[in-house]
């Protein structure tokens, strides 16, 4: 709920969300670019690192990231990670592997 000066109020259950990485695809690479894509999706409440956050219908929020670099430059790391973090609560860690992809 947001409420008519902009105060914001969160109710339901702390639920922690999924988090993906995704690799560049093989035609982004040809041309020389690398983009790689965290998404936090299914998270409550809203204030997770990764914003801005869209609300689904389900009451639940998603987030993404996006990380940008030269295809050469990925082309020398091992790992790409995404952290979400929200207040106390342990952060959540996704490792995307170089070698782990087809394009690698």
């Amino acid at each position: 709920w947001t409420f008519g000066g902009g105060t914001r109020l969160d109710v339901g259950s702390d639920v922690r969300p999924t988090l993906t990485v995704l690799p560049p695809s093989s035609e982004e690479l040809q041309q020389g670019k690398a983009t790689l894509l965290c998404l936090a999706n299914k998270g409550f409440p809203s204030d997770w690192s990764l914003s801005p956050g869209l609300l689904e219908k389900d009451g639940h929020y998603s987030w993404s990231s996006t990380l940008r670099l030269p295809a050469d430059q990925w082309g020398k790391v091992g790992s790409v990670s995404c952290e979400a973090t929200q207040g106390s609560q342990t952060p959540l860690s996704e490792t995307l592997r170089r070698d782990q992809c087809s394009q690698s």
